[in-house]
């Protein structure tokens, strides 16, 4: 039986909740909803098994905050024996539009502080992230308030059907692996 972790990237304290930067939180959580799964504290992380067409799904949402997920990552992973090939990390990305999601099997931090942690503490770029476009849709020096800012009210609609979106590519990369995955989901434009 195959194992995979999928580590949704945030920050732990209520106050991000249901912020851009913490979208990573919402999809394993939609996920976890989806097949059953649990949060409990533990260490490092809010973690979460599941189960799903034979395979051992391990969700985890870093109680370490952004700019140290990558403790979390590297304690579960090894912890849990799981091939950095089933790895999957879930992030922000203010470089793409609301509309879109990207999935890679590798590559740089591209700025994000979360994953250059991820990188740190694995020693590696290579491994899976799947990227959720939030925009840029803020004035110059506002960076800081737009990512750690909540979502528009007009944007929530879009960002629950783009989270589904983002369930349905977990599962694919579960079941038909990274390549299948990014040539489906790299190319959708999420509309309402």
């Amino acid at each position: 039986m195959s194992k995979f972790l999928i580590a949704g990237l945030g920050n732990f304290d209520l106050e991000y909740a249901g912020t851009r930067h913490n979208i990573g939180f919402d999809v394993v959580d939609a996920f976890s909803q989806k097949h059953g799964g649990s949060f409990v504290v533990s260490r490092h992380a809010g973690v979460a098994e599941t189960k799903w067409k034979g395979k051992t799904i391990i969700l985890i949402k870093p109680t370490t905050y952004m700019n140290l997920s990558g403790k979390a990552v590297k304690y579960w992973i090894e912890k849990e024996n799981v091939g950095i090939e089933n790895l999957m990390v879930i992030v922000d990305d203010k470089a793409l539009p609301l509309s879109k999601l990207r999935i890679r099997p590798g590559g740089s931090d591209g700025g994000h502080n979360g994953l250059r942690s991820v990188q740190e503490f694995l020693g590696t770029t290579e491994y899976p992230k799947l990227r959720f476009g939030i925009g840029d849709n803020f004035p110059k020096g506002m960076q800081s308030e737009y990512v750690l800012g909540k979502w528009k009210t007009e944007e929530v609609t879009l960002v629950k059907l783009k989270i589904d979106k983002c369930v349905e590519a977990l599962e694919s990369f579960i079941s038909a692996g990274i390549q299948r995955t990014m040539e489906h989901f790299n190319k959708l434009d999420v509309t309402l």
